[in-house]
C-alpha cells in the first residue's frame, strides 16, 4: 500500500502536532505518524482527550482539517528519496511525500552503575508514564535520582499517587541550579512559577543537590542506594529508584535521512529546515527546551514548508527566547565528571548484550565495540548504550542503518510500490 501527500509529519507530540495542524489548515494534504497508539507524545502520553484540552484541540483541528493520521506506526526504512516506509503489525506502507517534518522527540539518557539492572530501578520518566497507565505505587519508598527538571516533575506525580519519596537527588551542584533559577527571571516567569509549583508539590521531601546515585544493591530486587553527597556516603533503603540523566534526542530518523548533526543535536537554519532540502526538524532534535520551544518550531516548520516563511518570521522572536532557555537547560544540568567513574570492570554497559564495562574498556571507537563485544546490537539497537558509552569513552556512534526497529523481512524486501 501506498500513498502521496504534500508534507508527512513524523512524531504526534507537541511539535508534530502544531505542525500537522498548520499545514492542513493551509489547504496541504498532510499524513502524521506516531509509534504510539494515540496523539500526545511523551508530555500527554496518557490520554491527550482527558488530560490536555490544548492537545484536544489541536486533534479537533487536524480533523476538521482532514488531515490523515496513523497511529502505532514505525517508520523502518527510507527505500527511495522522499519515500519513508513504515510497518505495523507485519503490514507496511509507503508515503510519498514532498516535504517531512520530524519531530521524533527525545528519550531518558541512563548512565551505567552498579547495580542499575536490578529489578526495582527505573527511568524517571519510565516509571511516572508506568505509574500514569494504572501501576500502584502506594506506600512503596522511592529515590527519585539523576538530573533535570524532570526529577521534581516525578516526584510530585509520584507522591500525589501516594508513593513515599525517600530523597530527590540531583547531580548539578546549587550554584548552578541558582544561576539557571534566576536566568528564568529574564522571559521565562512561566516556566518559573511551574518549577515553584513542583517544589510546593515536594515539600519537605529531602533535596539534594551535587549529589548522585553510586550503586545500588538487593537480593532478587532493589532494597539499598547508595549516594554520595558532598564528602558524605549515604545507605537509603528503598524499594524503587527512578533515575534518568537528563534526554537524549531521537535522531536515528534524521540521520538515517542523511541530516547533519551538531553538539548531538540535528543542524537547522532559521526556517527548520535540515541540511537536506525538504526536510525539517523540531522540538528536541534541535535542542532540549521543552514544550513551548516544540510548539512555536513546529508552526515555523511547517509553514516554512506550505511556502509561508514571512509568516514563519514572525515567530522568530518567540522561538530565540525558547531556545535560550535551552542553552541555559544544557549549561545547568551539564553532566559532572564524577559519573564517568561509577561503572566497575563487571557492571553492564549494553544491558540487550551483557556488555561489561571491561570488555568495551579494550575497545577505541563504537565500531570495534560492535565487532568484538555486540555492543548495540540488540532489541534497542544502541538507544541505551550509545549515549552512554559517548559520554564514558567519548564515542561518536556512526549513523544508523535500516531498519529503524524490528522489521518483517517482506517490509524490507518489498520493492517501493506507488500504483497500490
Amino acid at each position: 500500500m501506498s500513498m502521496r501527500v504534500d508534507l508527512l509529519v513524523v512524531g504526534a507530540g507537541p511539535a508534530g502536532l502544531l505542525a500537522a495542524a498548520t499545514a492542513a489548515e493551509a489547504g496541504r494534504s498532510v499524513c502524521l505518524v506516531d509509534d504510539n497508539p494515540s496523539a500526545g507524545g511523551q508530555i500527554w502520553r496518557s490520554g491527550i482527550a482527558e488530560q490536555n484540552p490544548e492537545g484536544l484541540r489541536l486533534l479537533r483541528r487536524l480533523e476538521a482539517a482532514r488531515a490523515g493520521m496513523r497511529f502505532g506506526w514505525r517508520a523502518v526504512a527510507a527505500p527511495s528519496s522522499r519515500v519513508l516506509r513504515l510497518e505495523q503489525s507485519g503490514q507496511f506502507a509507503d508515503v510519498e511525500y514532498s516535504a517531512i517534518i520530524l519531530a521524533t522527540g527525545a528519550r531518558e539518557r541512563f548512565l551505567p552503575f552498579p547495580g542499575w539492572t536490578l529489578p526495582g530501578v527505573y527511568g524517571a520518566g519510565g516509571l511516572q508514564a508506568f505509574v500514569k497507565s494504572g501501576f500502584d505505587i502506594r506506600g512503596k519508598r522511592v529515590v527519585v535520582a539523576g538530573t533535570g527538571p524532570l526529577l521534581l516533575a516525578v516526584a510530585a506525580h509520584l507522591r500525589e499517587a501516594g508513593a513515599r519519596i525517600v530523597s530527590v537527588v540531583e547531580q548539578a551542584p546549587l550554584a548552578r541550579l541558582a544561576r539557571f533559577s534566576l536566568g528564568l527571571l529574564r522571559g521565562q516567569i512561566g516556566k518559573l512559577i511551574e518549577g515553584a509549583g513542583y517544589a510546593l508539590h515536594t515539600a519537605g521531601i529531602p533535596y539534594r543537590t551535587g549529589a548522585w546515585v553510586t550503586s545500588a544493591s538487593g537480593g532478587e530486587r532493589l532494597e539499598n542506594v547508595t549516594i554520595r553527597s558532598g564528602s558524605r556516603i549515604l545507605e537509603v533503603p528503598c524499594d524503587m529508584l527512578a533515575i534518568g540523566y537528563h534526554l537524549a534526542p531521537n535522531t536515528e530518523l534524521p540521520q538515517l535521512l542523511d541530516c547533519d548533526l551538531h553538539a548531538g543535536y540535528v543542524r537547522v537554519d532559521e526556517l527548520q529546515q535540515t541540511s537536506v532540502s525538504g526536510i525539517y526538524c523540531a522540538g528536541e532534535l534541535t535542542g532540549i527546551g521543552g514544550v513551548d520551544k516544540a510548539k512555536v518550531e513546529g508552526r515555523i516548520a511547517a509553514l516554512a514548508a506550505c511556502g509561508q516563511a514571512d509568516r514563519a518570521k514572525s515567530l522568530f522572536r518567540d522561538r530565540d527566547r525558547h531556545r535560550r532557555f535551552a542553552r541555559h537547560l544544557d549549561a545547568a544540568f551539564a553532566l559532572r565528571d564524577e559519573l564517568r567513574g561509577l561503572a566497575m570492570g563487571s557492571t553492564l554497559v549494553c544491558r540487550c548484550e551483557d556488555v561489561p564495562y571491561d570488555a568495551l574498556a579494550e575497545c577505541g571507537s563504537w565500531r570495534e565495540a560492535k565487532l568484538h563485544t555486540r555492543c548495540g546490537m540488540g532489541p534497542c539497537q544502541g538507544r541505551i548504550c550509545a549515549p552512554a558509552a559517548e559520554f564514558l569513552f567519548g564515542w561518536k556512534p556512526p549513523a544508523p542503518r535500516p531498519p529503524l526497529f524490528p522489521a518483517r523481512v517482506e517490509t524490507l524486501a518489498h520493492s517501493t510500490d506507488r500504483t497500490a
